[in-house]
């Protein structure tokens, strides 16, 4: 299976115009557009009667006392978790491609429902636990919610997009389900995974 990340080159910086926080120098970060991009995807396996979409991100502190925090700085040697940025499932096995901003265009505040999407079902990002002490921002967010890493990690933090062809037509997934549920759902039942992965930082020392 072949995938390509219209605007990303693997192992390249993903450009502001995909990201939930861009850099500013007043305020280390603000909103950016983020609009989820285009996504195309061929040589699918025959069998195949289903996609999985979804973006994570697997260098997030597990630890995040000192995340954003002015004067601090977030150690590399903290031990990193997996933060998903985007599920889709139960895409159907016709489709190839998910246009630029068709399952994003904006930062939501309060997020996005999870369930039927532009394409597929929708399943829970991690931004409704990162954002649930905010009372501005806290909800569920659902779909495509781009990159926005602490400003002050002392690592880059690395983005992979991922389809998965599967063998059923459906997870049987609904409600708030999350990256975890996706997993153990698909497991066993991939034919075929294509990866590509971009970059992004908010720290100006690593820009």
């Amino acid at each position: 299976m072949k995938l390509q990340v219209q605007g990303i080159d693997e192992g390249q910086p993903i450009p502001e115009k995909f990201a939930f926080g861009v850099y500013s120098e007043e305020d280390h970060m603000s909103f950016g557009p983020n609009r989820n991009p285009e996504i195309v995807w061929d040589d699918a396996p025959e069998g195949t009667k289903s996609f999985v979409v979804m973006m994570f991100d697997p260098d997030v502190p597990s630890v995040a006392d000192d995340v954003n925090q002015e004067g601090k700085t977030v150690s590399k040697d903290i031990p990193r978790v997996d933060f998903f940025h985007w599920l889709l499932v139960d895409v159907p096995a016709g489709t190839s491609r998910i246009p630029e901003g068709e399952d994003s265009d904006g930062v939501i505040p309060k997020g996005k429902a999870p369930g039927p999407g532009p394409i597929g079902i929708r399943g829970v990002n991690n931004y409704t636990q990162f954002l649930a002490g905010n009372p501005d921002m806290n909800g569920t967010y659902a779909g495509y919610d781009g990159p926005c890493p602490p400003w002050n990690d002392e690592i880059i933090h690395h983005y992979h997009f991922e389809v998965h062809a599967l063998d059923v037509d459906t997870l049987a997934l609904d409600g708030e389900f999350d990256g975890n549920d996706v997993r153990e759902a698909m497991a066993g039942h991939v034919l075929a995974s294509a990866r590509v992965t971009g970059t992004y930082t908010l720290n100006p020392d690593l820009r």
